[in-house]
């Protein structure tokens, strides 16, 4: 998924392409991957047309690798379309399969590995994708087909019949009308979770300005800055996703997004080695919420859990990073600064919906009850 951010440079370069047809290149691959998850979980749970991991991955491996060849605007264009359609074809069918495997009391811990292991290759493609081309030029994206082929063979034997367990995951009991659960609360919870996004790509994309402009940092160190917050995210999100298993998931989730409105304010507020240690806290406690989200979903969507898994990885995540174009107009007009500090406003109204949200509470009723 990250490749083609790393590579735009050297299109624009090579191929003379200007800011905004590189720009669309990678809105075309995130809206055609957001907006076309829903509708392929929806297709697994209600019509059985589940696409497998090993194909997913293999369809998004060779598009984004023949982007390294073509030489016309047009047909990358539609490599880009096309890996963004296996991307969106992976995550309702592994999702289906990780929510088959989990159990109540360990939800959240096998969701956030499967979550953690994106944020890895989320990390790692740029780095790949960056060395491959600075050795041998575009073409070199074509070796990235090999371990998306190697991977292939390790699924179908780690998964023999991954269509089946995937279509299994949505085998549940009949169910009379009235016992179909109520689809408002999953609506507070995508609502929630667009605004944790908006609040995500909003850190991402511009406290890199600000440490540069304000706190004087060079782009290296800011970069590092980064990089150690979103580590501290990963880590955050093994350890929520275990926290949620002992003390409950909707505790979780409102005390992490709490806890990250006053560490991101000390984050604002101070300078130096303060700054670092409160962006990782914020860092830890937001990301930490993501997994625990999706587990919630799927609680919430037991018979339609590729529509879920569809909804909180693709539609809410895209519109998250729409948040973001208000945050750069309140740049404009005012200051950076006032763009930043919208965003405990945001995680404010995330945590305001969370303790809303009709899920039961765990630690806190058998503490009452007790």
């Amino acid at each position: 998924m990250p490749v083609l951010p790393a590579i735009l440079p050297l299109l624009i370069a090579q191929n003379g392409y200007s800011y905004l047809a590189a720009g669309l290149l990678v809105t075309a691959y995130n809206v055609t991957s957001s907006f076309t998850q829903p509708v392929i979980g929806w297709l697994s749970d209600t019509r059985g047309l589940t696409v497998s991991v090993s194909a997913s991955l293999f369809i998004s491996a060779v598009f984004v690798s023949l982007m390294g060849i073509a030489a016309d605007y047009r047909l990358i264009m539609a490599f880009a379309i096309l890996a963004a359609l296996g991307h969106a074809c992976f995550h309702p069918t592994a999702l289906s399969i990780v929510s088959r495997i989990c159990t109540r009391e360990n939800r959240g811990r096998i969701t956030s590995y499967f979550v953690v292991g994106g944020n890895l290759g989320y990390a790692i493609g740029p780095v790949l994708a960056g060395g491959l081309v600075w050795w041998l030029g575009l073409p070199g994206l074509l070796l990235l087909i090999l371990p998306a082929i190697a991977m292939v063979f390790v699924l179908r034997i780690l998964l023999p019949g991954g269509i089946a367990a995937a279509r299994e995951a949505h085998a549940v009991p009949e169910e009379t009308p009235a016992d179909v659960p109520s689809k408002r609360p999953f609506a507070i919870l995508m609502t929630a979770s667009v605004l944790r996004a908006w609040a995500v790509f909003a850190a991402i994309t511009y406290i890199p300005m600000y440490l540069v402009r304000t706190q004087g940092y060079d782009l290296v160190m800011a970069s590092l800055a980064m990089t150690l917050m979103l580590l501290a995210g990963v880590a955050g999100q093994v350890a929520g996703g275990r926290i949620s298993d002992r003390i409950g998931r909707k505790e979780f989730m409102v005390f992490a997004l709490l806890g990250a409105i006053p560490f991101f304010c000390l984050f604002m507020a101070s300078a130096g080695l303060v700054a670092v240690i409160a962006l990782l806290c914020f860092g830890f406690c937001l990301w930490a919420t993501f997994a625990v989200a999706v587990a919630i979903g799927h609680e919430l969507l037991p018979q339609n859990v590729g529509l879920a898994s569809g909804m909180m990885l693709g539609l809410a995540i895209g519109f998250g990073g729409l948040g973001v174009a208000v945050n750069g107009v309140i740049a404009d007009r005012y200051s950076l600064g006032a763009a930043l500090l919208t965003i405990p406003l945001v995680i404010g109204a995330a945590v305001l919906l969370m303790a809303l949200l009709p899920y039961p509470w765990k630690w806190f009723r058998r503490h009452a009850v007790t």
